[in-house]
């Protein structure tokens, strides 16, 4: 049943569980933790890298394994009708690799890098993993005018969890420091181990209401290793006859290079070009949380005055200017927080009307979803999956191209030429977005 109340809150209880490791493990702690333990250059394959541009690249390499076999894991869990189970399987190997991170340790001598960047790329896979999952059930818990508000508030919920437990992580962090109860570098990896118990223990509230849909039957000599793929294949053919949603998808393409880039780069970014200390990064990290929980309510009633795609195109605006600002205007901690506060009022509106967008867009009314979940059939389920896993390829592929290109401008030029080339991601985003011609009001009133 479309809009229940308790489904809801159950299904924005997963944000609350998985953003800590969003938070924590991608945005502060972590990046922090490795920048001050690994050498500044870090020999692969007998050459030497900037420890940036390893960091980008193993987030990388991460998306592109997800963006390579969720297809085939997608085609698995529609046959098997075993959704829940495959972001349960997900979910699991990222919070016991963001406890196995309690043992990366060392200094910028004697430190086991690869085993750090190893479990990073794991916790990463587990993350991306059970995301496209989660994500398809949007469109199958709230109506079409309902899903921006829904959107947003799993976005909250994100904010709020992982602002918990990062601000007693520092609380801890910070009183060791003055304390001196325990090794410095104690505090940072219980961190990662908190966040591992987290993600696991709070994501059982969504696995305990969140329904599977039914098995389906694979056509006669197609195995399931090839359905994943067919599938997107399908999307695509039919996305020629839909030229709004094909254009919004290429938009989103260009934009997901730019958001995801900044999201897990910024802060090696401050503590490289700024440098700025654990303490303080940890703190930019909240401001940026606790701003984004107003950002994504601002811009959700920003969609509803002037629809979504107006919304997302002023966002995009002020997202070139972080950009340039990044590059050009940016050489202190006062100036990078006042950045962070910029960031922070649109990350959130971003993620969540991005996602909300493309859902109401979905060649499916809301008759025909509340018709089909009534009568549990496999074919909605079916169609919602698979064009969320077209969405999650394209957004897995623009976060590897994005990461990949910013850590070789950064090994080559520095971090600020790798911060301004994202603004020409935006630009070209925004360009493509203006061109989407879709009344979201009538699909709304459906």
């Amino acid at each position: 049943m479309l809009n229940d109340k308790k489904t809801i809150r159950a299904w924005t209880m997963y944000d609350w569980a998985n953003s800590a490791y969003n938070l924590i493990i991608t945005s502060a702690i972590f990046p922090a933790y490795f920048t001050a333990c690994v050498p500044d250059q870090i020999s692969l394959f007998g050459k030497s890298f900037a420890s940036e541009s390893i960091a980008s690249w193993s987030i990388a390499l991460a998306f592109l394994i997800i963006a390579c076999v969720s297809p085939i894991l997608g085609a698995i869990a529609d046959t098997k009708g075993n959704k829940k189970a495959f972001m349960r399987f997900f979910c699991t190997i990222g919070a016991i690799a963001c406890a196995g991170l309690f043992f990366f340790k060392g200094d910028k001598v004697n430190v086991n890098t690869w085993y750090g960047v190893s479990l990073s790329i794991i916790a990463c896979i587990g993350y991306c993993g059970s995301i496209v999952f989660y994500n398809a059930y949007l469109p199958e818990i709230a109506s079409k005018n309902q899903q921006d508000s829904v959107s947003a508030k799993g976005f909250i919920m994100g904010y709020i969890g992982s602002v918990s437990l990062l601000i007693a992580c520092l609380a801890f962090i910070l009183l060791n420091e003055k304390y001196m109860w325990i090794e410095n570098s104690i505090p940072p990896r219980v961190s990662f181990v908190l966040v591992g118990i987290w993600w696991l223990g709070f994501s059982q509230i969504p696995f305990s209401v969140l329904k599977d849909g039914k098995a389906t039957v694979l056509k006669s000599g197609e195995s399931v290793l090839k359905s994943g793929y067919k599938k997107l294949g399908r999307v695509w053919d039919e996305l020629q006859h839909q030229q709004h949603l094909k254009n919004y998808l290429l938009a989103f393409f260009f934009i997901t290079m730019g958001v995801q880039t900044i999201m897990y780069m910024a802060t090696y970014f401050a503590a490289k070009e700024i440098n700025l200390e654990q303490a303080e990064l940890i703190t930019v990290v909240l401001i940026i949380q606790f701003v984004a929980i107003g950002g994504a309510w601002l811009f959700s009633k920003i969609s509803a005055w002037k629809g979504n795609i107006a919304s997302i195109a002023s966002m995009l605006v002020i997202w070139m200017g972080v950009c340039a600002g990044a590059s050009y205007l940016v050489f202190d901690a006062a100036a990078f927080y006042i950045l962070a506060f910029v960031v922070g009022l649109i990350m959130g509106g971003t993620q969540s009307l991005c996602r909300s967008t493309f859902s109401k867009m979905l060649p499916m009314n809301n008759a025909e979803i509340e018709l089909d979940i009534l009568q549990n059939s496999p074919e909605h389920e079916n169609k919602v999956a698979s064009y969320f896993s077209f969405l999650d390829f394209v957004e897995k592929m623009g976060i590897v191209i994005g990461t990949t290109t910013f850590g070789l401008i950064a090994n080559v030029t520095g971090m600020r030429m790798s911060a301004l080339s994202l603004g020409v991601y935006f630009l070209i985003g925004l360009i493509v977005l203006l061109t989407v011609k879709y009344d979201f009001k009538k699909v709304e009133q459906v």
